[in-house]
């Protein structure tokens, strides 16, 4: 797209289809880069091209008014003064049309950036997803390293998850997955990121504090939720207790970061298999848990 040129449906069909090869998972975000880009190279050459317009415009107008004042020189100056003022009146239009331009691009790159943050937004719990936690983990890791400051990263999934949802529907399911969603964020700030990573399954970054400070934040708020009783809205059944279990690790305890957050998966697992409802420190290096 160029200056000048409207982004079109056909515009964007001809993105679109030259990116069909593209994840389906990667689409959205790929096709707002590109046209994050576009919109950046298209406000330059408006920028530009109003500025030259401008001066123009300045000079084309001392132009014609001097022919204005100029007498006796017959039909020539007069047909060169009316057509000085045709072109200053059409790149006066043009000038409207590029600030009118300008700001269409603008509303528009507001709007991507409202799709971006609602592309990186788990819409039932308004927890950062999955994408969104990869961006802070690779951001946070860079950041900690240069600093060094110490790096955890956490694993939560709801216990017996399954049979909650066979036994009291996905509605109740929903809710119990809000309401760990709601507990963990009670401890999220500038150092501390909390994300959906899919289904049952949170994912937690601590930043600037120990390992063994973030084992006790998050087993707090496991013991938090242990001794909360829960009944079904609409049955008024008891759920019964709702806990979770969590696996965590130091990421420079690891060669980078996915190594850590596999360590931390394992934690998890090992918290599952060893009862549930508790928190797992990964071993130094990636040994099996205990």
């Amino acid at each position: 797209m160029t200056a000048g040129l409207a982004v079109t449906q056909e515009w964007l069909d001809e993105i679109t289809a030259a990116d069909e090869t593209i994840d389906k998972h990667d689409g959205i975000q790929h096709l707002m880069a590109r046209l994050e880009t576009t919109l950046e190279s298209f406000s330059k050459n408006a920028n530009a091209t109003r500025s030259a317009t401008a001066d123009y415009t300045d000079e084309l107008e001392q132009h014609v008014a001097e022919l204005d004042q100029v007498q006796g020189t017959g039909q020539i100056l007069s047909s060169l003064a009316d057509l000085a003022k045709a072109m200053l009146e059409r790149t006066r239009k043009l000038e409207t049309d590029m600030r009118r331009s300008e700001e269409e691009a603008k509303a528009l790159r507001r709007s991507l950036e409202q799709a971006r943050r609602e592309a990186e937004i788990d819409h039932m719990t308004g927890l950062p997803n999955r994408r969104a936690f990869e961006t802070v983990l690779e951001r946070e890791y860079r950041d900690a390293r240069a600093s060094f400051d110490p790096l955890t990263v956490a694993f939560c999934d709801i216990d017996h998850f399954k049979r909650i949802n066979d036994t009291h529907g996905h509605d109740a399911g929903d809710r119990v997955i809000r309401l760990i969603a709601e507990m963990l964020a009670t401890i999220s700030d500038d150092n501390c990121h909390v994300a959906r990573h899919g289904g049952e399954e949170f994912v937690m970054l601590f930043r600037g504090v120990s390992l063994s400070e973030a084992h006790k934040k998050l087993d707090g708020l496991r013991e938090q939720m242990a001794e909360r009783r829960l009944r079904n809205r609409k049955t008024d059944e008891p759920l019964g207790q709702i806990t979770f279990s969590a696996g965590i690790a130091d990421v420079f305890d690891f060669p980078d970061p996915r190594a850590a957050l596999k360590a931390a998966d394992e934690a998890l697992y090992a918290a599952k298999q060893g009862g549930r409802n508790q928190v797992i420190i990964a071993p130094k290096g990636g040994a099996q848990a205990a």
